[in-house]
């Protein structure tokens, strides 16, 4: 879907889906929680929001309701990392530099995955200024030593990802939903790029494993719990010798979704 008519629709479902602001989502932000992925074709979009309009709001910042995010990987020389996650090891981790564009915020994040499959993750804000290549530098030395394990001194610049984001938050406040669209990736270290306009990726996030709305409705579609991660999807499709064939019934599904 391009990013225009992404914006109408987002303007067409703004006025019948109430609002919620970024002040507002600071007590539900489910730091550590259970996530369920799905992939869909972008095509569908207009019919999930209208079919979860009633029981969610939409999140708005400074009055956009589709936010765009730029978020570079980072991963040793040897793509631990992008392989832990291959080769189905738990825990993993995952470190980036994100980047709210539509609020100007920076922030340098690590996403665990635990041995019970739960999802944690802790951040640190960054100077405006930040360079979006540079080396982590020092100032983040404590935060890594706390919560990672791996140094500034292991990691490298990897993959640049771009994508749009709507975030949905049910009426209770109890799960958000993330819908991510027009995906684009390019490789700080081979020089490719690659992108997925036809597909988006739906993550639920919850405190436990409850009934959804969002879970009936894709039962109903027959659209089931199965992704990949943004970082793994940009590595395999902008870096042609990385291992993959783990990933290859997931990239199999991903064609069949955006024909």
């Amino acid at each position: 879907m391009a990013p225009e008519l992404l914006t109408m629709m987002s303007l067409d479902i703004r006025n019948r889906m109430k609002p919620i602001l970024l002040s507002e989502m600071k007590g539900i932000c489910l730091m550590n929680r259970i996530d369920t992925k799905y992939m869909m074709p972008v095509s569908m979009l207009p019919q999930l929001l209208t079919r979860l309009e009633h029981d969610f709001r939409i999140q708005q910042v400074n009055g956009q309701t589709v936010g765009q995010y730029w978020t570079l990987y980072y991963d040793t020389k040897e793509l631990e990392m992008y392989l832990n996650h291959h080769n189905c090891r738990l825990p993993r981790e995952k470190i980036r530099m994100r980047t709210y564009l539509d609020s100007n915020l920076t922030f340098l994040e690590i996403k665990r995955k635990s041995n019970k499959g739960r999802t944690s993750k802790e951040r640190i804000q960054l100077p405006l200024n930040t360079d979006r290549f540079m080396r982590l530098g020092p100032d983040v030395h404590d935060f890594l030593a706390m919560y990672s394990t791996y140094s500034e001194a292991d990691l490298f610049p990897q993959i640049n990802s771009m994508f749009n984001r709507i975030t949905l938050v049910n009426n209770n406040k109890s799960e958000r939903i993330t819908i991510d669209t027009n995906l684009n990736f390019s490789n700080c270290q081979t020089g490719e790029t690659a992108s997925v306009p036809e597909l988006m990726i739906i993550e639920l996030k919850q405190d436990g494993k409850v009934s959804s709305k969002l879970k009936e409705c894709l039962t109903e579609y027959r659209i089931f719990p199965g992704s990949i991660s943004k970082y793994c999807l940009g590595t395999i499709l902008t870096n042609p010798t990385v291992k993959s064939n783990q990933f290859k019934r997931k990239l199999r599904t991903i064609q069949k979704l955006t024909r």
